[in-house]
């Protein structure tokens, strides 16, 4: 185990020398192609992709009850996201791609689930002002936190904190929802606002509530579309400094020095009659689900030599019904998360930005906690169009042996 982590150590530092000798051309705006000179119609493409090298000793047994090899190789994500203009009034966009693939969930001829490309994102939007706008489709303008509304492609730790994506599986297919949102800004302040459809055929699509027992996510398939069809969400926060922009979705994780922005915010998510539980006569209730959330994100340059800082801070209150737990992603209970990053001054085109992240969960089920905690470090060779990414990660869930995870990503977007 140790050499292997070693391996992975070492493979990180030789390969900064090779990126940087074979680093690409400067990003320039990427693939945007325009269709009239003034620039008003046009569209513009963007492709990412993601590979991990992943090393954990904990790995149980497989089905054949044969050890689990502790190093291995997996594409995280695929993407490619496409959006067009006819004019500023009218927006489409389309996104699609795959996630986590490895040599577990592949198939021979690339046609199992894990293996199919699906669409992520497919919505149109019209301007109803300069600054707000209305749209509909599959969509990404989340709810209740920053970073349940989180870009893949600058995250500066490794990747985001699941339990930030709340929905997941639940609600909704992938993090987005079919339905209707509206969005755009008052001066510093900027909103999202969104009504959908609940998934019906979510994660717990054939669990059926215990009599006396923990809620089910299935309001939708248990109770009916009427009842427990609807979805609310919504977030809301004031830029105090520099103003990001809210064209698209997809909030930074980190500017690397070239914004000063300083934002507090506040959302929610509700789904009525979302779960369901089982009297002590096997009678279903509804029980409605809520997520609340607060965080303040702050990015900045520090001095004048290109040293910045990167901070983030999260308290979230979910509340997905009666002693809720999936998994170990999914409980009611509280959640508080917080990162930290600092980028290393240099002249030098390849910069340094180690970080550290904490994340403690209180289960009410349980009445214990879970804690996470990562360490790692950012190697850019063109920004985040070009970057290698090694982080260490201890998960510690109630009584469970803690687990440690050792991942190096390469990643390339273009």
């Amino acid at each position: 185990m140790k050499k292997q982590k070693i391996f992975l150590i070492g493979f990180f530092l030789a390969s900064l020398q090779f990126l940087n000798a074979q680093g690409a051309p400067d990003y320039n705006g990427g693939m945007k192609v325009k269709l009239n000179e003034e620039g008003t119609k046009y569209f513009r493409i963007i492709s990412w992709a993601q590979m991990w090298a992943q090393n954990n000793s904990d790995l149980p047994l497989d089905a054949n009850g044969n050890e689990q090899s502790s190093t291995n190789i997996s594409l995280r994500r695929a993407r490619v996201l496409m959006y067009a203009q006819l004019n500023k009034k009218f927006l489409i966009l389309t996104h699609f791609g795959l996630n986590s693939l490895n040599a577990d969930n592949m198939s021979p001829v690339g046609t199992g689930n894990a293996s199919q490309v699906f669409f992520h994102d497919v919505w149109g939007e019209y301007a109803l002002t300069e600054n707000h706008s209305i749209g509909s489709g599959l969509h990404y303008w989340n709810g209740i936190s920053r970073a349940n509304n989180q870009s893949t492609l600058n995250m500066m730790t490794l990747d985001n904190t699941r339990q930030a994506w709340a929905t997941i599986g639940l609600s909704d297919q992938f993090a987005r929802h079919m339905g209707i949102y509206v969005k755009g800004k008052f001066g510093k302040f900027q909103y999202r606002v969104s009504v959908n459809d609940a998934i019906t055929n979510n994660l717990q699509a054939t669990s059926t509530p215990v009599n006396g027992g923990a809620a089910v996510y299935s309001g939708r398939r248990l109770l009916g579309s009427k009842d427990a069809g609807k979805t609310y969400a919504g977030y809301f926060e004031y830029n105090l400094l520099d103003q990001e922009s809210n064209f698209l979705p997809y909030k930074v994780g980190t500017y690397l020095g070239d914004k000063k922005v300083f934002n507090i915010g506040a959302g929610f998510f509700m789904h009525p009659k979302g779960s369901v539980i089982a009297d002590a006569a096997g009678q279903l209730l509804g029980e409605d689900v809520s997520v609340f959330a607060v965080d303040a994100f702050y990015d900045a340059p520090v001095g004048t030599n290109g040293a910045a800082i990167t901070a983030y801070a999260l308290a979230q209150s979910n509340d997905y019904g009666k002693n809720y737990t999936l998994g170990q992603t999914y409980e009611t209970g509280s959640m508080l998360h917080a990162h930290l990053g600092y980028l290393i001054p240099t002249n030098k085109s390849t910069k340094f930005q180690p970080y550290m992240s904490f994340t403690n969960r209180q289960i009410d089920a349980t009445n214990d906690a879970a804690n996470q905690f990562g360490i790692g470090a950012n190697a850019y060779f063109e920004g985040h169009n070009s970057k290698l990414t090694l982080e260490y990660q201890n998960t510690k869930y109630g009584n469970l042996d803690a687990v440690g995870t050792l991942t190096l990503q390469a990643m390339i977007y273009l």
